[in-house]
């Protein structure tokens, strides 16, 4: 009986590795190729918003409005036939009209100008695209359950948590007193700050509750409640095999929706920072 050498062995075991890892590159190709493309784009609100969180833009700086533009044409180079917003899903309507105006009419003035206008509309004229939709659901939930119970789960974490969230995700804060656009929506689009969000606007309050009790599990159920009726909303548009999507939202939608979109059989995220230089 003959015997490989150990050169011989550990060639061919190179070899098999080699072949098995070019088998696994092909599957993700072709797993790709029968996939729809989005490019999963989280931006701070440019205009009026609800949320507790905002940042100090003026939207209607003509500056800032050419920084915005300048952006849109970078991501304009993937090439979207879709643009999804967090605009409300009942109103697409009246939002597909308004797009379609300003496909025509790009000088066209907006009364109150938010993140939609400035930045989903000017990425889809470059890009050609002629379908738009929202696809937001409201919701209301209380992400403050923690200080208004008698925390008995574990305070010491959510109050450490609480009081200096970026001591657990540093790259997530904002260090400048006056960011450019630019640097703040790489920011928003850092893996880390996603992370964050999902954790403070959710996963912390597995930490809060009564003795007994789950009220901010409960409230975090919410919040993900949310944003599962919103990618509900996104499988029921008229998205094609061939199509690419813009998918345009607050970024703690981004977050959630980066999970979803990766475990999707249907869509698969390409990587924002080869759009966003």
């Amino acid at each position: 009986m003959s015997y490989l050498s150990r050169a011989t062995l550990l060639a061919f075991l190179s070899l098999l590795v080699s072949s098995c890892q070019n088998t696994d590159n092909l599957e993700n190709q072709t797993n790709h190729s029968e996939k729809i493309p989005v490019l999963n784009f989280a931006t701070f609100h440019m205009g009026y918003t609800s949320d507790a969180t905002s940042v100090d833009f003026d939207e209607y700086d003509e500056e800032n409005i050419k920084k915005v533009h300048a952006i849109a044409a970078q991501l304009a180079a993937f090439k979207p036939t879709v643009i999804v917003t967090e605009d409300i899903y009942e109103n697409n309507l009246e939002l597909h009209n308004e797009y379609q105006y300003y496909f025509k009419f790009p000088d066209m003035p907006f009364d109150e100008p938010n993140e939609t206008q400035l930045l989903a509309f000017e990425v889809g004229r470059l890009s050609g695209a002629r379908r738009i939709y929202g696809i937001d659901h409201k919701m209301s939930y209380n992400y403050r359950i923690g200080d208004q119970i008698k925390n008995e789960i574990d305070s010491n974490t959510y109050n450490s948590f609480d009081s200096n969230p970026y001591k657990f995700y540093p790259s997530a804060e904002i260090k400048s007193e006056s960011p450019d656009v630019l640097e703040l929506l790489k920011i928003e689009n850092n893996k880390e700050n996603l992370d964050y969000l999902i954790t403070t606007n959710a996963d912390i309050m597995t930490f809060a509750g009564t003795k007994n009790g789950f009220e901010g599990a409960d409230q975090a159920a919410i919040y993900y409640q949310r944003n599962l009726r919103m990618f509900s909303h996104l499988n029921r548009l008229d998205i094609r095999e061939s199509d690419r999507v813009f998918l345009l939202m607050g970024a703690a939608h981004t977050a959630i929706f980066k999970d979803f979109i990766n475990r999707s059989p249907k869509y698969y995220m390409v990587n924002t920072f080869d759009y966003l230089k």
